[in-house]
């Protein structure tokens, strides 16, 4: 039988090398996919026998004129391309990108301004500073890639779920990744920057500041792809039909809201389903519940100092509160199509912040001019050689006719003899465009001055944007701030590089540097703290708004014995609501029979509580006290989760030493009557008023 595909599945558009759409079969194998009922070579050449090589008798040596072992070995020991040097830990998927019409006077990009228009997007999630092997739950940044198939060309928006970068100038790019990576003597720890090197150069390197504390809040540990906020980083040049400009910055708002696992979920999660990410956005997808995010720009003057309220507007270390500048809503974007192969689709994806379509222009921010040299050196490296663009997932859906010949995997059979402009043989084709034909003309603007390496005076100011941001988030994050940096600083060794990041503390809050200086045992030096902007609220995280909960899951602990009626009428709520709900048991198999029946889905040896969002007692739930279900228990009640309960479900909380009258402990009289409740307190995502009392430095519940 053919391989079958799931059916949110859906490999690259049917795209020939050139850029040209056409009709794959509607019946059948794709011609993209393998081809034919037989084992052949990569040259269409049937072969008898694939277990054994060629040789000259059954024990003598294999000979050389045996192609195909060559060939398979040779490809065998190329199947893994070098991985990405930065990035390389990602998951993604395919989706569609609606435009609301909304930005039509700011821009002329049709992607942007055509109301109702809708442009297949392929989007890329991924970690920093891991390798492919390292887990998803790292505390780190993370990338934010949409790749856009435009009608005018391809655009790629090669974000981060952080607003701002480490560094003001791409000359510094190697030096944090090298100070960021693994020691190069060792190669520990992975996938950290929790060691000596990292924090050595960002506390020498200051202007690393705003975007470390990003890093050591909430939002280095998010709780999903699908709950992560987006950003482009760099302020962009918009241009309209009329040629007049706006400055800009891009975000994506995500439909479920920005949410963060706690440091112990992180931790666990890393070792129990380091695929964690990936499999909750895969799985998302699958089930329907699709993600989604609106993307929105702040629009600014493009006035010739380029700042905004005094903000400057080409360094990439700070941000214009959304109070002083709101977002704008300008589309959606839904993702719907799981990779049908990760290497051909995730792997082989090809970013560049130099891809834009007219319309969309980039400014003189010194990170993302030298961002715009760097990737295509990248992909030449990776991906083997100047013809990446024509591998099927990095395939624009726009004719392409560039003069480009030969290089490497060239799978386009150019015709015409003159791949040059001017010229009479071939009728000079191709023609150039102006822009009324849709050509990417850039918007004259004046470049003068004195040739030098400097940066300018507002460069200076390395703290002040940091203190803006820790005085904006609510008092939960505060504290895991605080603990944060206390942690990674504890695993430095040299006390130098404490005291130094002791000092840039200082600059940013008093309270946050003398918890931070008593956590490590150190004198705590003298309060220095910056002036800055008024608190931004839409800064913080826990706000007390409610999201929808779609692809959320619920564990819901039952038995033999269990009221499954009560069991299903939940699910069925849950389900009707987006969520997902996971019968746990003793054991395996199924509870119940005929209509009533239900699925054990995990057992006390294979649930952990990182997997849940919520967990609910079953009446009737069994109560022997299993070691494991109470280990469980204790982890999803000092992560926040919310429970619930109905007949004597809470017996089994109360025997497990949990207090049935903590904040988020929901008792109802029956599965049905618990649900609304429940789904009201996963919409807060945790239960915050709980954490005071299972904070790491407090005594756990007493069993």
């Amino acid at each position: 039988m053919a391989p079958q595909r799931q059916p949110d599945q859906s490999a690259p558009k049917t795209v020939s090398p050139t850029g040209v759409s056409y009709e794959g079969p509607k019946q059948g194998r794709d011609p993209r996919a393998q081809a034919g009922e037989f084992l052949t070579s990569a040259q269409g050449v049937r072969l008898p026998d694939t277990d054994h090589s060629l040789k000259a008798g059954p024990r003598g040596p294999v000979l050389l004129e045996d192609f195909h072992l060559r060939e398979k070995i040779m490809h065998f020991d190329h199947e893994r391309i070098p991985e990405r040097v930065v990035h390389a830990r990602g998951a993604g998927a395919h989706g569609v990108f609606t435009a609301y019409g909304s930005a039509e006077g700011v821009t002329k990009a049709a992607v942007l301004a055509e109301k109702g228009l809708e442009t297949p997007v392929f989007v890329r999630f991924s970690t920093v500073l891991g390798s492919r092997g390292s887990a998803d739950t790292v505390r780190d940044t993370r990338g934010f890639a949409t790749k856009f198939y435009t009608k005018e060309g391809t655009w790629d928006l090669v974000g981060n779920n952080m607003p701002v970068f480490f560094i003001q100038d791409a000359i510094k790019f190697p030096d944090i990744i090298h100070a960021a990576k693994p020691h190069p003597d060792r190669e520990i720890p992975q996938a950290q920057s929790a060691h000596d090197t990292f924090w050595d150069f960002v506390t020498l390197h200051t202007e690393a500041t705003h975007h470390t504390i990003w890093n050591m809040s909430d939002r280095g540990i998010p709780r999903s792809y699908r709950t992560m906020e987006g950003f482009g980083v760099h302020t962009f040049r918009l241009v309209n039909a009329a040629g007049e400009t706006s400055l800009v910055k891009f975000h994506w708002k995500p439909k479920l809201g920005v949410h963060s696992l706690t440091w112990e979920e992180a931790q666990i999660a890393a070792g129990v389903d380091p695929d964690f990410h990936r499999r909750d956005l895969y799985d998302a997808i699958e089930a329907g519940a699709f993600p989604e995010w609106e993307l929105g720009i702040q629009v600014m003057p493009d006035t010739e100092d380029e700042t905004f309220e005094g903000i400057d507007l080409l360094d990439p270390t700070k941000i214009v509160p959304e109070e002083l500048c709101p977002v704008q809503p300008i589309g959606k974007l839904v993702l719907n199509g799981n990779p049908t192969n990760f290497f051909a689709e995730v792997e082989q994806v090809a970013f560049h912040t130099g891809h834009l379509v007219p319309g969309i222009e980039p400014t003189n921010d010194p990170l993302l001019q030298g961002r715009n040299f760097s990737y295509l050196d990248t992909q030449l490296t990776r991906l083997g050689g100047p013809n990446f663009t024509q591998i099927p997932i990095n395939r624009p859906h726009a004719p392409v006719n560039d003069n480009s010949r030969d290089g490497f995997h060239q799978q386009a059979v150019y015709e015409g003899l003159a791949p040059y402009k001017p010229n009479s043989v071939d009728d000079d084709t191709p023609a150039i465009a102006d822009a009324d034909h849709g050509g990417y003309v850039n918007v004259p603007r004046r470049v003068a001055g004195e040739v030098g390496r400097f940066a300018p005076a507002s460069f200076d100011d390395h703290f002040s944007h940091a203190a803006l941001f820790y005085a904006s988030l609510s008092e939960p994050e505060k504290v895991h701030v605080t603990e944060a940096y206390t942690f990674e600083l504890g695993k430095v060794y040299e006390k130098a590089i404490k005291e130094r990041a002791l000092t840039v503390l200082a600059k940013i809050d008093a309270e946050l540097m003398e918890k931070v200086a008593a956590g490590l045992g150190l004198p705590a030096p003298k309060a220095d703290p910056v002036e800055h902007l008024a608190p931004s609220p839409a800064l913080a995280q826990v706000t007390g708004e409610s999201y929808p909960i779609d692809g959320r899951i619920v564990g819901i602990v039952a038995g033999p014995d269990a009221d499954l009626a009560g069991v299903t009428a939940l699910r069925e709520a849950l389900e009707a609501a987006g969520a997902v709900a996971k019968v746990i048991a003793p054991v395996g198999g199924e509870l119940g029979s005929g209509k009533g029946m239900e699925i054990v889905e995990r057992t006390f040896v294979t649930a952990r509580s990182v997997e849940f969002d919520a967990v609910v007692i079953a009446d009737g739930a069994p109560k022997e006290k299993n070691i494991k279900a109470v280990v469980l228990l204790h982890e999803a009640f000092r992560q926040l989760k919310a429970f619930g309960t109905w007949g004597d479900g809470a017996d089994v909380l109360t025997a497990a030493g949990i207090d049935t009258s903590a904040p988020g402990v929901l008792n109802a009289d029956s599965g049905a009557a618990l649900a609304a409740d429940l789904i009201a307190a996963m919409s807060l995502h945790k239960v915050w008023e709980r954490e005071p009392s299972v904070m790491a430095s407090a005594a756990p519940p007493a069993a």
